[in-house]
Order: structure tokens, then sequence, then C-alpha cells
């Protein structure tokens, strides 16, 4: 009996993955341009850019336009800087004190979720205030609450201009596409050419990049209102703007809600980013720390990002799943209006007390608590302990592990890289995936940035495999019983509410700077996704299968490794495209502590405003994580027919 022979495209792609062994093997043959494309190959890309925007800037007027929004956000700017810590600005009534904020904070969790959510958002900001912070927590607060609403306005209009348009919705996707792929900095160079460094700048950058979310929740809501619904406006005489605002948005509030809680996290995440434009505040304070190496200092500010972070995602999440009360016909203003009630008692006792003291108004930094002292004694005991450990770790994994990584990316030729992509390309979607995988890669090379871009990916190679090493076995466990995937996932969520930065000072503390921290750094930020989606993946198997196997007399490895992972490979291949595009953000970041890939040149290209060459390194970024997009989850649907 014959063997089964493969298919056309399976000997294509075999023949692609044989001829990159045959360019691997074969290298020191090769000639020059099949290793490194030459000189006269490389296309400038950056000067096109340059060109671009230089036209766009002083030909078509666009500085004008740029300048004209960007005063608009000042003015917004200075009123919440005024109200929240006192910068003498017009409507020159701030700063409003502590307690008071505290106080409506509280009142607020209590009306959106209970006393849990009012103990946290009134602590949160009880212990900014004890701890000396207030004025660098209120700098970040005031451009978050500029950038949310015009990133909702701009995203809500978008979004619906989408859902109205097919047209529309074809050139927004695949700039949404990209705009989520982009590296945070890739935002920045553009608007400190426009408009340049400090508060304004750190305030639109967050609103462009935070606006994504928000048309896709838009459109989605929009597109998921039952049709009976509208078939119910209509019939009751209502035009089209009535239609839209009476019928589709209220019909899609929770999806739009959820927008808005993306908004949110988005721009806190990006504001903390800022500080590298001039945006002060509490990231700015954190990148000094982290900068001087002060882990206790730096662990304060870090615990209240992540406090703020925490509050931001449990208020506007309870927000979107809260649905509107109906009082009874005929209570009373006080039954009607309680919250209001107390938060107007609780204002006026605040105000009572800043009279009685100035300590509840500002606590200044002589009064303030911290607990820097304790924690780099206990920082400096630990790595005492544990540096024999650390310090042979860090030797090990350099010298052993990711020097011979990184020099083997670095010495693969370019045409063997090209012709492994094409192959795995065409084996997972044929030749239409082949060409994409080229379309994605082939600039990169073309760029200039070869070398670059490959410490790149084995930074993410590395990290993204102990991700997966460590991610998918703590899947495996929070999946097996119910109460436990609860914590894991509530884990998981508050990590993920986390600011990038944040997963800095641990790997500062324990490895110093250098390429295990950056490894480290991306690592952990890159296992969270895949934890998550593991768990979600397991627990959405329908049990009559799970019941099925067991009637069959499979036994819980058999269970696990014949149905339920198979079952589960199309979530599994979400988390690790997850994995992939966070672990690219977070490799940009941590080249802050080290490293020599694309995120240290984009840090350059931000320090020098050079927009062409940020842009195209923001976009080989981006183009590999729609790369490694494309792959998996077409491979994963290629597994689910």
């Amino acid at each position: 009996m014959k063997g089964r022979s493969l298919p056309e495209g399976g000997r294509v792609a075999l023949a692609l993955l044989m001829a990159t062994l045959a360019l691997v093997v074969l290298r020191n043959l090769l000639p020059d341009p099949l290793i490194r494309l030459p000189q006269t190959l490389i296309l400038p890309f950056a000067d096109w850019i340059n060109a671009v925007f230089a036209f766009a800037r002083d030909d078509l007027g666009l500085m004008r336009v740029t300048r004209a929004f960007s005063d608009v956000v000042e003015v917004c700017l200075d009123v919440t800087a005024n109200l929240l810590y006192g910068k003498s600005r017009w409507p020159r009534l701030g700063p409003i004190p502590w307690v008071v904020i505290a106080a409506s904070a509280a009142v607020a969790g209590h009306a959106l979720a209970g006393w849990r959510l009012a103990a946290l958002a009134g602590g949160t900001f009880i212990w900014i205030a004890v701890m000396g912070q207030w004025k660098w927590a209120m700098e970040t607060l005031s451009v978050i609450l500029v950038a949310a609403p015009f990133s909702v306005a701009l995203g809500l209009a978008l979004g619906m201009l989408a859902w109205h348009s097919r047209r529309a919705e074809r050139v927004l996707n695949p700039i949404l596409n990209i705009a989520q792929s982009l590296p945070h900095f890739a935002y920045m160079i553009p608007v400190v050419v426009f408009i340049g460094v400090g508060p304004k700048a750190g305030a639109i950058v967050t609103i462009i990049f935070s606006v994504p979310p928000m048309i896709r929740m838009t459109l989605l809501g929009l597109r998921a209102v039952p049709a009976e619904i509208i078939e119910s406006g209509r019939m009751s005489g209502t035009t089209r703007l009535q239609l839209m605002t009476r019928v589709r948005l209220p019909a899609a509030r929770t999806e739009l809600l959820i927008g808005v809680n993306q908004v949110i996290m988005q721009s806190l995440a990006m504001v903390v980013l800022a500080s590298f434009i001039g945006m002060p505040g509490l990231g700015q304070k954190l990148l000094q720390l982290l900068q001087a190496l002060k882990i206790g200092l730096s662990v304060e500010i870090g615990i209240t990002i992540v406090l703020l972070a925490i509050v931001l995602d449990r208020m506007s999440k309870a927000w979107a799943v809260r649905q509107p009360s109906h009082h009874d016909e005929g209570s009373g203003w006080l039954q009607r209006h309680r919250h209001l009630a107390v938060w107007a008692g609780l204002v006026g006792l605040g105000f009572a007390l800043v009279t009685l003291h100035p300590y509840f108004a500002v606590v200044e930094r002589a009064q303030a608590l911290s607990m820097a002292g304790p924690v780099d004694a206990a920082v400096g005991a630990f790595i005492d302990m544990v540096s024999p450990v650390t310090d042979w770790l860090r030797w090990f994994l350099i010298t052993w592990v990711l020097i011979p990584l990184r020099d083997g990316f670095l010495w693969l030729p370019v045409s063997a890289v090209l012709v492994f992509l094409a192959g795995i390309g065409w084996a997972v979607g044929g030749p239409r995936s082949a060409l994409i995988c080229l379309a994605f890669f082939l600039p990169i090379a073309l760029s200039g940035w070869w070398d670059r871009a490959m410490i790149t990916v084995y930074t993410v190679f590395v990290a993204v495999t102990l991700a997966l090493l460590i991610g998918v076995p703590l899947g495996l466990l929070g999946a097996a019983r119910p109460g436990r995937a609860r914590r894991f996932l509530l884990i998981c969520d508050t990590l993920q509410t986390f600011p990038s930065f944040i997963y800095l000072i641990p790997v500062v503390m324990l490895f110093g700077v250098n390429d295990v921290a950056v490894i480290a750094a991306v690592m952990v930020f890159a296992t969270v996704p895949i934890i998550r989606y593991t768990i979600e993946g397991l627990r959405s198997i329908p049990p009559e299968i799970v019941e099925s196997a067991q009637m069959s007399g499979a036994g819980p490895g058999q269970i696990l490794w014949h149905v339920k992972l198979p079952l589960a490979v199309p979530t599994l291949m979400v988390g690790a495209n997850q994995s992939i595009m966070f672990a690219l953000f977070m490799v940009i970041i941590a080249a802050f502590i080290g490293t020599q890939d694309l995120g240290q040149e984009m840090q350059r290209a931000l320090s020098s405003t050079d927009v062409g060459k940020g842009l195209v390194l923001g976009f080989a970024v981006a183009f590999m994580g729609l790369m490694a997009d494309h792959l998996l989850l077409k491979w994963a649907r290629g597994r689910g027919t």
C-alpha cells in the first residue's frame, strides 16, 4: 500500500523549509547580498516620512491645526490642574483638599459597587496623601481627566462613522490594526514635533493612543443591538437622530462603557510613559527613581500607580455592568439622591477639617509617611541573601544562553529568514499567508534596521518561550478547580491593570540593568495573558464532552491531552498571540534598562525628535506583531474546522 503523499501546499511549504536549511548550512558560501541586503537596496523610508511630515506641517498648515487643538487641550488642563493641585490658572478655585477628593472617591465607589469599592477608592487617595505623593498623583490624574473624555468622544464619533459607512470601516480597520500594534514611543515622536513637550504633549499623545479601543467597542456595540429593539424604535416614530441617541446608543450601553474602561486604562498607561516627553507626575518621578536605583521610593510610587490603576479599572467596570436604578413613584428627594446627600455632607465635613488644620488640605513632604527606609533595608538584606544565586544565574544566562542565542539570530542570513517565514506562512495558510509574511518582514530588511530587529525578535522569542513554559502549567493548575480558576483570573485581571513600567522595579532590584532584567520583565508581562487564556480555554469546553470521555474510560491525563487541550487550541492561540503583543510592547519599554534593539533606537529617535526614524522603527515592531497575529489566528482557525 502506498504511503500518503503530502498535498500540493504541504510540498511547497516543505520545499521552502528545506531551502531555509540549505541557506543556513551553506551560509559561509553565500554571496554577501543573500546574508545582508547591500546598502544600495536599503530604502530611505525615514527620509520619505520626514518629507511627508514636513509637507503636512509647513505647506498644508497642519501645524496651525494641531496648535489650535493643543490650545483647547491646554485650557482644559489648566482647569484640572488648578482644581486638583492648585496650579495658578482659571478658575482659581483650587486646590481641592485631599480629604474632599478622598471622600468623593469613596462615595462614588459605594454608589457603583458598594462598600468594598468605597474602601478601595477612598483608601487609595488617603494613601496618596499621607505618603506625600499628592501633587505627583494629581498631575497624572489632571491629564487623564482631560484625555479620557476627548478619547471617548472621538472614538464614539469614529465608531459611529464606521458603523454607518462600510467604506469608512474598510479604511479604519487596517489603521486600527496598526495603531494597536505600534509601541508607545512611536506615538510620542510626531506629537513632540507638532506640539513640543510637557503636559500638553502628554495629554495629546494619550488621546491618540487611547482612541482605538473606543472605536472598536462602539462599532461592536452598535452591531450587537437586537433588530427588534430597532424596529420598536422605528414604530414609535423616531427620527434617524432620535433612533441613534435614544435607542441604539442606550442599547449598546454595556459595550460603550467597556470601551470607556479601556480608554481610561490606556490613558493611565500612556500618561505614565509620557514622562519621556516631559509629562510631570508619577511616571516622571518613577523614571527618576529607577535611574537612581532608589528601590524603596520606587516601590512607594509603584504602589500608588498600581492602586490608581486598580481603582480606575474597578470603578469603570462597575459603571459598565451597573444597570440604571429606578425609584418608586412618590419617593422623596433624599431617598432618590441618597449618595448625593452623603457626598455633600462629607464635602462639608472635609472643608471644616481643613479650617481646623492645614494637614487635611495638603500633606507636606516633611509630614509625609515613608516606608522607603525599611523597604531599602529589606531589599538590601534580601538581595544579599539571594545575590549568590542571582549573580550566578545572571552570569550563566548571559554567557551560555542569551549571548549565544542573540549571536545565533544575528548570524542568520536575511534570505534564510525570509524563505523560512514564507514556508511557515505557506504551511499555515497557503500562498496568501506566505505573501503576507513577506509583506510584513521584507520592509524591515529594506529599512536597514535588520540587526536591531533580530535582537528584538530574539528577546521576544526567549521571553515568550519562558512565559509559555511557566504560564501554561499555571493555567492548567488554575483551571483544575472553579474556585482556584476565579482566584487566578482575579490575579490576572489585577496584573493586567498595572502600567508596564511597574514590571521593571522587581527585575532591576534582582538583576540590575542588563539583558537578564529585560528578559525577566518581558517574560513576567507576557505570562499573564497565557495564564488567563489557558484557564478560559479549558473552562469553555462543554461539560458533556468531558463526561463522554470519562464514560469511555479515559483517565484525567488522557482527557487533558486528547480532549481538553485540542478543543482549547483556538483560545490558547489567542493567549499566545496576546503574549507576543505584550512582549513586543514591553521589550520597547524595557530598552530603558538596557538592550541594543529597536527600542533603544526608538528612544534615541524620541530624543532627537526624528519622526521618520521613529515611525520606521514603530512600524517594524507593529509588522512583527501583525505577522504573528496572522499566523497564530490562521492556524487556530484551521485547527478549529
